[in-house]
């Protein structure tokens, strides 16, 4: 591997907003798992699809632009030649940093000489601020323009220089880790680590392989199910999982009752396909929309879901109204961006909805319940109600997720206030029905209906006390403190 010793790096790097894919494998047995990996990796290529990286113990991390089949095609006979019992493999979805190979993950720590070097990837957001603090010894400060997981990555090579395990590490490094990360890590002793923080902001799992004799730890089951692996269970919050040539070893570095798991992947950034902390994705996303339809039972002639996401909510609407479910909007899958998800920047989501289309027959002249996973900015709303459903006679809508009120400081990119659509235009309103009302005005529905927390709670199946609910409520009581707003120009600088 080509490690860089980041006490001496003076790179220019944005601090980035992700919220990714991750893959680690490693074959007990001694099989390759290279392919199984990319298997991963494009079984969870909606977490990211702007670069990708995997390292292989014994080989020089490999990282390109683009998604992962795109490579695979082109650099075949290259990417083959990997080869190792054990790796790790992520996909990136860029915010507020330019998409480059040296911003994709793997990221290389410490020297290659130090026998505590690895690799790292990282899903989630954290308080570059707080991570300085804990470097300063090491030669960082708030000038410092350095990644939060090279900063993280840096923290835990410098207790591993002092002895510490790796649990100890974590732990040490545990009061400056304000806000989420799930990782998995590629040790220079060929080793195989997962890690999620003591909130359990986002998901990570663990999993077999029977026929190649590995365990798989993965940011979503729906990878699993691509490899033909068993879910054996989340891997829990504040959790270390190892994996070496003696087998697995499971500690914690901490523990807390209460937790915060981020109900955003349940409405729309998981696979349906998946199960996070032992609820069906697909499942919560029915409940909810059938549970909508006796909040808000709407007359109309069809339900309409805007693709993908709001499928399964739509069809629960549809169930619990008895109004007809129709596929009145559709993506276009074949063009390059047709793939991709709209939660990214402005000028990106116009693409992705000029590649939704109205199918006429559908929705021409009727009332049309169109269901959506959330407003984040409106941009795609607007595009989608006043060019898409153009022809419909008339156009209500409703959402799965509350109102957007306050930036994400967790892993999703919503990460400054002024973008929130409910934010300007309702600031300070507190009543339900009345920020339905003049969001509905702006966006052009004759009605929208926003989910409130009980309900959301109620459709998931997980106490509300038990998820982070921060870019609704503003309470941000489950981070260490606060986080400073910022404008998406303060974001990328």
């Amino acid at each position: 591997m080509i490690f860089i010793d980041l006490h001496f790096l003076n790179i220019l790097v944005i601090d980035l907003r992700e919220h990714c894919g991750l893959i680690g494998i490693f074959s007990l047995e001694g099989h390759n798992v290279v392919s199984l990996i990319l298997v991963g990796l494009e079984s969870l290529q909606h977490r990211g699809q702007e670069a990708w990286g995997i390292a292989v113990a014994g080989h020089p991390t490999y990282k390109r632009l683009g998604v992962v089949t795109h490579t695979t095609e082109r650099e075949f006979s290259g990417i083959h030649k990997l080869g190792g019992n054990v790796g790790i493999g992520h996909v990136r979805y860029s915010t507020t940093a330019k998409s480059t190979t040296r911003n994709a993950h793997p990221l290389d720590i410490g020297n290659s000489t130090c026998k505590y070097s690895f690799s790292i990837a990282h899903n989630g957001t954290l308080e570059r601020d707080l991570l300085i603090d804990d470097l300063k010894d090491e030669g960082f400060s708030s000038t410092s323009e350095v990644t939060d997981t090279e900063l993280m990555g840096v923290g835990l090579y410098k207790n591993l220089k002092k002895g510490k395990s790796w649990v100890d590490a974590f732990n040490a490094l545990n009061p400056y880790l304000n806000g989420s990360f799930s990782t998995v890590i590629l040790t220079a002793k060929g080793e195989l680590l997962g890690a999620r923080d003591e909130k359990g902001f986002r998901p990570l799992c663990l999993g077999w392989h029977e026929k190649t004799s590995s365990y798989v730890i993965a940011s979503e089951s729906c990878a699993l199910d691509a490899l033909g692996a068993r879910l054996i269970r989340d891997v829990h919050p504040g959790e270390v999982i190892r994996v070496s040539r003696e087998g697995l070893t499971e500690e914690s570095f901490s523990t807390l009752e209460k937790h915060a798991h981020c109900p955003f992947e349940y409405t729309y950034f998981a696979h349906p396909s998946s199960r996070i902390e032992g609820v069906s994705v697909y499942s919560a996303r029915k409940n909810i929309g059938r549970l909508l339809a006796e909040r808000y039972p709407l007359d109309g002639d069809i339900v309409v879901p805007v693709p993908d996401s709001a499928r399964p909510a739509a069809l629960g609407y549809s169930d619990g109204s008895g109004i007809p479910f129709e596929e009145g909007l559709m993506k276009d899958r074949y063009r390059r961006k047709g793939s991709w998800r709209s939660f990214i920047e402005p000028k990106k989501r116009e693409d992705v909805v000029s590649n939704i289309t109205a199918i006429k027959e559908a929705v021409a002249g009727r009332r049309v319940i169109l269901v959506d996973d959330s407003i984040v900015r409106g941009t795609s709303s607007k595009i989608i109600i006043g060019k898409k459903l153009r022809d419909a006679k008339d156009v209500s809508m409703l959402l799965t997720f509350p109102p957007i009120m306050y930036p994400c400081y967790a892993g999703i990119d919503f990460p400054t206030q002024e973008e929130l659509l409910a934010y300007r235009i309702c600031r300070g309103l507190k009543d339900l029905d009345e920020i339905n009302r003049k969001i509905a005005e702006d966006i052009g529905v004759s009605f929208l209906g926003y989910n409130d927390i009980e309900t959301l709670s109620k459709g998931i199946g997980i106490p509300k006390c038990q998820i982070c609910l921060s870019c609704t409520t503003g309470d941000y009581s489950c981070l260490r403190r606060k986080p400073k707003f910022k404008s998406r120009e303060e974001m990328k600088r």
